[in-house]
């Protein structure tokens, strides 16, 4: 999970400030975590209290008023009902990871992102995106190999991951769809070297980089066994400390 958090914090200067390299500094004065970073750890709290997702994002947002929220979801924080709004936004993606991390059977994986997905993003691609990420974590930490990975990911969900970044990279652009980033998250990660090379290239893209170096570090995270120190410790600087509580709670039950 602190995958996906550093993903989040290194992307957050580079979502409405495009680079089209991997060779941007990682860490600047500027760097902060956002709704994904908030919400992730919403999930990971549910996960651990045995809740109700819909429950935990609500106090979580709420708690976290100014993290960034999409138009759609700050709506939703402030219905009094929790009703979905059929959203296909990768907000069901970037959260997601502690799923794949806490349970163990791939079933269980898929059924658990689906229901953290649907009680916002029940649109058909905003659960898939859930279950992607989710998946790909998962068989990740489970020692399967990137091939695996992909393959699970085209066949069960159809995303193509046959491209190149440097194929994608061009004429990509910012895109919070998940269909939209959520594959050329993965192919980020399939191609990438070790964690930081993970989040690196996702930010590459010049999309929308805390979402998809986010989601890429969670994958990255599980892949390679961990998250560099001295990322790490940029993290603990500057997550908000009552969510780093949960994280660190989070890590000592499943870890």
């Amino acid at each position: 999970m602190l995958g996906a958090i550093a993903g989040d914090i290194i992307g957050s200067t580079r979502e409405f400030n495009p680079v089209k390299t991997t060779e941007f500094p990682l860490f600047t004065e500027s760097s902060t975590f956002t709704d994904d970073s908030v919400l992730t750890v919403a999930v990971a709290d549910c996960i651990l209290n045995n809740g109700r997702y819909e429950y935990y994002l609500k106090e979580y947002g709420n708690r976290f008023p100014n993290a960034g929220y999409g138009g759609m979801f700050s709506n939703w924080l402030a219905a009094n009902t929790c009703q979905p709004y059929n959203s296909f936004g990768n907000g069901s993606a970037m959260r997601v990871s502690p799923v794949g991390f806490a349970f163990d059977t791939l079933e269980e994986v898929l059924s658990q992102a689906k229901a953290s997905a649907i009680v916002t993003h029940n649109h058909p691609e905003g659960i898939k995106g859930a279950q992607a990420v989710a998946a790909a974590v998962f068989l990740a930490k489970s020692e399967h190999g990137k091939d695996d990975i992909r393959e699970f990911c085209q066949d069960r969900f159809g995303y193509d991951l046959s491209l190149k970044l440097d194929e994608i990279r061009p004429g990509y652009f910012f895109d919070v769809t998940c269909q939209g980033s959520v594959p050329q998250s993965i192919i980020a990660f399939l191609e990438s070297e070790n964690y930081e090379d993970a989040v690196r290239k996702a930010v590459s893209l010049g999309g929308d980089a805390d979402t998809m170096a986010c989601i890429a570090g969670s994958i990255a995270e599980a892949y390679y066994g961990e998250v560099p120190g001295s990322i790490v410790s940029e993290v603990r600087r500057i997550l908000d400390t009552s969510l780093m509580d949960i994280v660190d709670e989070f890590y000592e039950r499943f870890a």
